[in-house]
């Protein structure tokens, strides 16, 4: 098949471009920051607690549960998902649908106030739940939009369109959140921050419109009764590649190692503001200011970690990256109070490792992958086991600051899920048999 035109190339970058606003401002810097100062019942009493549906909390644990209860509507509606899209070639309808809700969960944040818990935690959860499920759809246009010859280019156009986008917001915001008289707030206001939510909810839908404007018609795979067969599709292929596994000894074993140091890595990346803002007491702007240089350093680092995996092979550069995520957390355990420098420095081991781990993962996964035709299945089961790994993380991470009072904890904690998945990568690498095997 030949690539599609520039135009739709484009337009389906700025997709990217469009949603990781959402990732950026909303799951990184601003709102994080904002949920640990607004959700607070008396700071006089307690810095940190929080009262919802007649319990109290940590309000970084309810924090942590939320975005939790996102992800497992989207792991429960993944396969799903994935089926309709193949099935009846209608993705820029469900990609739409879930765009409008994801955009309107981030402007509904605009309402989030001190007593208005509950309705920002609602947001929260459209939000999420808009973002990932959207991004089904967006990735399952690149085979159908790109040569075979073409897609690690035109992917990387929509990273870099994702990066830029992300970074121009992040920087429009900053205007507002530094300068409030602009609004005619002040520093004892949170107009600021909440305009930031309601531009990335405009953002967010604007481009994204455009976007899927300039995408093609989705030519159906399916045919028959929709009725009957498509609401348990989905599960029966993720059934059919649970099975499939019995036979691929070395990729099952990396999905056993992924899914368990994936628990560490996709926690790391959500709660990593709201720890240092409220266990580390990090100041806002230098929180943001770690955030963004854990962006700027993802880039090279994952074109460093490649050309490693070139050299010495994908499971033992994943072996290295997982043991330095083991530091990573013994480092971010030990951080003192207020100790700016040193969050900027474990900021940019973790920004190094974040931005090759996750491509090094997926192409790991690739390789490992037998010859088959059932890609999207197989993909499905990869975001599933990455959606579940990351739900149990951050539950985990919630809980234990729960019991122990302290995100401290937790932290250390995250080193378990590293050393299985390090011990568990090695016994992968052991594997040499399986013949498609390339890892």
């Amino acid at each position: 098949m030949p690539t599609a035109s520039r135009r739709v190339i484009n337009g389906w970058a700025l997709y990217d471009w469009a949603n990781s606003a959402y990732n950026l401002v909303i799951t990184s810097t601003i709102f994080p920051a904002y949920f640990e100062a607004i959700a607070v019942d008396d700071r006089s009493v307690s810095k940190t607690q929080v009262t919802f549906l007649g319990r109290t909390f940590e309000n970084s644990a309810l924090y942590n549960y939320t975005i939790a209860l996102g992800l497992i509507i989207v792991a429960f509606l993944s396969p799903l998902l994935s089926a309709i899209a193949d099935y009846k070639g209608n993705k820029r309808s469900f990609m739409r649908f879930f765009m409008t809700l994801g955009s309107l969960g981030c402007s509904g944040m605009f309402l989030f106030e001190r007593d208005k818990l509950g309705l920002g935690l609602i947001c929260m959860i459209l939000a999420c739940v808009g973002f990932w499920a959207s991004w089904v759809y967006y990735n399952s246009f690149l085979p159908e939009i790109a040569a075979p010859e073409d897609r690690d280019r035109v992917s990387a156009r929509g990273f870099t369109y994702g990066y830029i986008g992300s970074v121009l917001l992040q920087i429009i915001c900053f205007v507002f959140v530094f300068n409030p008289g602009i609004l005619g707030g002040n520093d004892d206001t949170t107009i600021q921050y909440r305009i930031c939510f309601l531009m990335v909810g405009i953002w967010w839908f604007g481009f994204g419109s455009i976007a899927l404007n300039r995408l093609p018609p989705s030519t159906p795979a399916g045919t028959g009764d929709l009725k009957h067969h498509i609401l348990s599709k989905g599960y029966r292929e993720l059934k059919k590649v649970w099975h499939q596994l019995k036979d691929q000894h070395k990729l099952r074993r990396f999905l056993a190692s992924f899914f368990c140091y994936n628990m560490g890595v996709q926690t790391v990346f959500l709660v990593a503001t709201i720890y240092g803002k409220s266990e580390l007491e990090i100041p806002t702007t230098n929180l943001i200011a770690a955030i963004l240089l854990i962006q700027l350093i993802a880039i090279p680092g994952a074109y460093t970690i490649s050309w490693i995996s070139s050299r010495i092979g994908n499971i033992k550069t994943l072996m290295i990256l997982v043991a330095l995520w083991c530091v990573g957390c013994y480092i971010g355990y030990i951080l003192p109070v207020g100790g700016i420098y040193e969050f900027y420095g474990l900021a940019s081991l973790v920004g190094f490792m974040m931005g090759g781990i996750q491509s090094i993962s997926r192409s790991t996964y690739s390789k490992l992958m037998p010859v088959t035709k059932d890609t999207a299945s197989y993909f499905s089961f990869y975001d599933v086991t990455e959606k579940v790994a990351t739900v149990i993380g951050m539950f985990g991470f919630g809980y234990i600051t729960e019991l122990t009072g302290s995100q401290r904890n937790s932290v250390l904690a995250l080193m378990v899920f590293f050393v299985i998945g390090f011990f568990l990568l090695a016994y992968t690498d052991r594997i040499k048999e399986e013949t498609h095997a390339t890892a």
